[in-house]
């Protein structure tokens, strides 16, 4: 099983603004970083750039960005997120992104070779809200190993 995770984020502004200029800037950076980590398996682009950012979950919330990525296991993922050059990039959230009072990120295994769809991963964002942390979406915090096929 590899781990796919789902991350969202509203700007406090739209693409363009000087607000989230820096952010904009840095993501091929951050990016590669990712790429480059080991456990890295696959992430969501939008065909055109080398990131998701064109990519809306929601219709009407056109600041809503999403990020979608697989990993070998939930210790990649952690080193990526915690203890690569993405902490100072996550450290500054705030800065680019409204604080909000609802679920952001969730975790979830799958097959070896899934790639998880938009709406899949949406679908356990909001599992994980509804029901909290189950086996079937779950958070770093409270996580669970991949449960055996059958």
């Amino acid at each position: 099983m590899h781990l796919a995770q789902l991350n969202t984020g509203r700007l406090v502004a739209p693409e363009g603004d000087p607000q989230v200029a820096e952010f904009y800037a840095e993501l091929d950076r951050i990016n590669a970083v990712a790429d480059a980590s080991p456990g890295f398996v696959w992430r969501l682009v939008d065909g055109e750039s080398n990131n998701a950012t064109s990519l809306r979950p929601y219709e009407t919330d056109p600041d809503m960005l999403i990020n979608i990525s697989t990993w070998e296991s939930r210790e990649a993922l952690f080193n990526y997120v915690y203890r690569s050059a993405h902490m100072e990039f996550l450290r500054r959230r705030r800065e680019w992104f409204v604080p909000l009072r609802k679920t952001v990120t969730v975790l979830w295994w799958i097959p070896i070779g899934h790639t998880p769809t938009v709406e899949e991963s949406m679908a356990r964002l909001e599992h994980l809200e509804a029901n909290g942390p189950t086996p079937h979406a779950f958070t770093f915090r409270n996580a669970f190993e991949p449960q055996p096929a059958g």
